[in-house]
């Protein structure tokens, strides 16, 4: 097991003996036929480097996708948002059918770091986190580590209809990676927990949490259908959806700051712009 945190010009290793300096880039990472032993061959080289004070989001040339309705509470929260426009029945077929919602969800240009501000749409009224375990795959579809994910959502746009989906969910920093990547072969205990907290004016005005166990899919079955007729050169993330959904009447403020902790990859810490 091993945490990847990048800094400006590479990368430093976390294992349960030392804190190294890899000289090499994500992208070779992603590429490696097998990530995890091409992982400890290089931290077997390296030299003993600090953990960078301000690490970036452990993304370079790779997508993010993301797979929804993957909760019982995810469902429940979108079939209530889009009633009115009629589209509640969507997302109760999507939850029991075999296929999963899966949607390109942000380039690497568009995703905030450890730190940075994630933004909530100027055209929205409503608008949520989405705290997920994101899974790292190579370019072969294979899963070799996990990091945290923000999937910022605009619950009004998607509401009113199931076709502005990418409006509600793809624009500039909507969404957020960090502050690690944990590398490893061993998958996480069912029992892992997500923790979300939104912090407003010192106070704390949301918090929730859940477990990987409810998660309906498979993470194999998500990554199948995300491979299926589809190429990924620099491999790429995968959100897997979301257990954790505040109430109806709760929605982001600019100056808010969440904070998603998934252990042992840590706390994904972002400011609302």
């Amino acid at each position: 097991m091993t945490l990847i945190y990048p800094a400006s010009d590479h990368l430093v290793a976390v294992t349960d003996r030392q804190t190294v300096r890899l000289d090499t880039t994500l992208d070779a990472l992603f590429t490696a036929d097998d990530p995890v032993a091409w992982m400890r061959a290089q931290v077997a080289d390296a030299e003993v480097s600090p953990i960078p004070l301000t690490p970036r989001a452990p993304i370079e040339s790779q997508e993010v996708w993301a797979a929804g309705v993957t909760y019982f509470r995810s469902m429940s929260a979108r079939m209530e948002e889009s009633k009115s426009a009629g589209g509640d029945s969507f997302y109760d077929r999507v939850y029991q059918a075999e296929r999963p919602e899966l949607f390109f969800k942000s380039t690497p240009h568009r995703v905030a770091g450890p730190g940075e501000s994630v933004r909530i749409r100027g055209d929205s009224k409503w608008n949520v986190p989405e705290p997920e375990l994101t899974l790292a795959i190579n370019s072969r579809g294979r899963i070799f580590g996990y990091t945290i994910g923000n999937d910022m959502s605009s619950r009004d746009i998607e509401g009113e209809n199931p076709l502005y989906l990418p409006q509600a969910k793809v624009y500039d920093r909507s969404a957020a990676l960090g502050p690690a990547l944990l590398v490893t072969d061993e998958p996480l205990p069912q029992t892992t927990e997500i923790a979300l907290e939104i912090h407003r004016g010192g106070a704390v005005v949301f918090t929730g949490s859940t477990t990987i166990s409810q998660i309906k899919r498979s993470f194999e079955s998500l990554v199948s259908y995300l491979f299926c007729d589809n190429v990924f050169p620099h491999g790429c993330y995968l959100m897997t959806g979301t257990g954790i959904v505040p109430p109806d009447r709760f929605t982001l403020r600019s100056g808010d700051e969440i904070r998603i902790t998934i252990e042992p990859i840590g706390t994904l810490i972002n400011p609302v712009a």
